[in-house]
C-alpha cells in the first residue's frame, strides 16, 4: 500500500509538471502568432531603451506614433519625428513604414545625425497585400503609392498598444504630442480626425478641387451601392492626415477588414468620386467612420498649406499651430512652397546627400 502511495504521488507530480509546461508551451504559441504577421509587416530594427540621460528628463507616458517613409520623400519623414521628438517629455516610439528599398538609407540618417536618440522600429511594408484592393492603371503604374495605405493597417503595425498617432510625412509639430494622444475618443469610437469644416481649414476654399469638404467630393452617389448606404452628400469629410486611433476598439470593429472590402468594391464597381483625382486613401475611410469617428482639436491638423504655392495663413497664426500639414501639390522640401523657412527648422540634412540631390533636380525641373 506504501509502495502504490508512493506512486500515485509520482503520478500527480508528473501531471502537474506537464500541466505547468503545456500552459508556458501555449502562451509561446500566443506570443509567437501574435507577432508573427501575414501582412508582410515585419520589423527590421528597434531600439528599445532610451539613454539614462534622456530618461531622466522625459516623463514614462509612451506614445506610438506610426509614419510611412518612403525614399523620394524621406527628409518629409524625417523633419516630422525630429519636430515631434524636440517638442515634447513623453517617451514617444516611432513605428516607421518603409519598403525595403529604403531601409539602408533610412537606418543611416537615423544612426548619423542628431536623431540617434529616437526610439523606432522600421517596417518593411509588403505591397502584394494590396493587390485585388486598389485599381492600377497600367499606362500609371508608377503613381500607386503603397505606403499611403499603411494607416489601413494599424494593428498590424504595432501589435501591442492601445492608443496610436498616425501622421503623414508632411507634417511638422509645433507643440507636445501628449496633447494630441491624450485626445477623448467617445465610447464605441475607433478614431479622431479632424473634419474639414471646422473654422480653421475652411476659411478660404481651394480652387479646382471641387466639393472638398462634403462627402460628394469623394464617393460616386450616381452608384447605387454607394446611394444604400444613406449617407447624405452634404456630409463634412474629415482629414486622414493625421489622426488618433483607439485600437482596442479598431480591433473589435474590424476595421482593417471593412477599409479592404470597400477598397476591393471599389475596385469592381468604381465608387470614388472623380472629383478629387488620385484621392484613393481617403474615399473607404469616410465610409467606414461615416458619423463613428470623434474629433480633434483643429489646430491640431492646421492643412492645405500645400494647396498652391501662396501663403493662405497669417504668420501669426502659422506659429500659433499645434500641427502643420503640408497637404497638396506643393511640399515644404520644394522650392516653390509656402512656409518653407518653417519647415526647415526642423530639417535634419541627409548624411549620404541622396535627399538633397534629389531636391536640387526637382528645383532645377520646376524651373525649366
Amino acid at each position: 500500500s506504501v509502495n502504490i502511495s508512493i506512486l500515485i504521488v509520482a503520478v500527480v507530480i508528473f501531471l502537474l509538471v506537464l500541466h505547468h509546461n503545456l500552459l508556458g508551451l501555449s502562451d509561446f504559441l500566443k506570443r509567437e502568432l501574435s507577432d508573427s504577421n501575414p501582412l508582410g509587416l515585419q520589423p527590421i530594427d528597434f531600439i528599445p531603451a532610451v539613454p539614462q540621460r534622456l530618461a531622466d528628463e522625459r516623463n514614462d507616458k509612451e506614445i506610438s506614433v506610426v509614419i510611412a517613409a518612403s525614399d523620394e520623400r524621406l527628409g518629409g519623414a524625417i523633419a516630422a519625428m525630429n519636430s515631434i521628438y524636440r517638442n515634447t517629455r513623453s517617451n514617444v516610439v516611432f513605428h516607421i513604414v518603409t519598403l525595403n528599398d529604403t531601409v539602408d538609407h533610412l537606418r543611416l540618417w537615423l544612426g548619423n545625425t542628431a536623431l540617434k536618440n529616437l526610439r523606432y522600429r522600421i517596417l518593411d511594408f509588403d505591397p502584394h497585400v494590396l493587390e485585388g484592393k486598389v485599381q492600377v492603371d497600367p499606362q500609371k503604374a508608377d503613381t500607386l503609392k503603397p505606403l499611403t495605405f499603411a494607416r489601413f493597417y494599424l494593428p498590424s503595425l504595432v501589435p501591442h498598444a492601445e492608443k496610436v498617432i498616425y501622421v503623414d510625412d508632411d507634417v511638422i509639430v509645433q507643440d507636445d504630442i501628449l496633447e494630441l494622444y491624450n485626445t477623448p475618443l467617445k465610447p464605441g469610437h475607433a478614431a479622431a480626425f479632424s473634419d474639414d469644416c471646422d473654422s480653421t481649414t475652411n476659411k478660404v476654399a481651394v480652387r479646382g478641387a471641387g466639393n472638398q469638404y462634403n462627402y460628394i467630393g469623394f464617393l460616386d452617389y450616381k452608384k447605387e451601392t454607394i446611394r444604400k448606404l444613406a449617407m447624405k452628400a452634404n456630409t463634412c469629410s474629415f482629414n486622414p492626415g493625421v489622426f488618433v486611433a483607439n485600437l482596442t476598439e479598431w480591433k473589435l470593429q474590424n476595421i482593417t477588414k471593412q477599409l479592404e472590402k470597400w477598397m476591393a468594391l471599389n475596385v469592381a464597381e468604381e465608387l470614388y468620386s472623380r472629383t478629387l483625382a488620385g484621392s484613393i486613401t481617403t474615399p473607404p475611410l469616410l465610409i467606414v467612420f461615416y458619423k463613428q469617428h470623434s474629433s480633434i482639436d483643429p489646430m491640431w491638423n492646421v492643412r492645405h498649406l500645400g494647396s498652391s504655392a501662396g501663403k493662405r495663413y497669417s504668420p501669426q497664426f502659422v506659429k500659433a499651430a499645434k500641427l502643420l500639414h503640408w497637404n497638396g501639390h506643393f511640399k515644404p522640401w520644394g522650392r516653390t512652397a509656402s512656409y518653407t523657412e518653417v519647415w526647415e527648422k526642423w530639417y535634419v540634412p541627409d548624411p549620404t546627400g541622396k535627399f538633397s540631390l534629389i531636391r536640387r533636380h526637382s528645383e532645377a525641373y520646376e524651373a525649366k
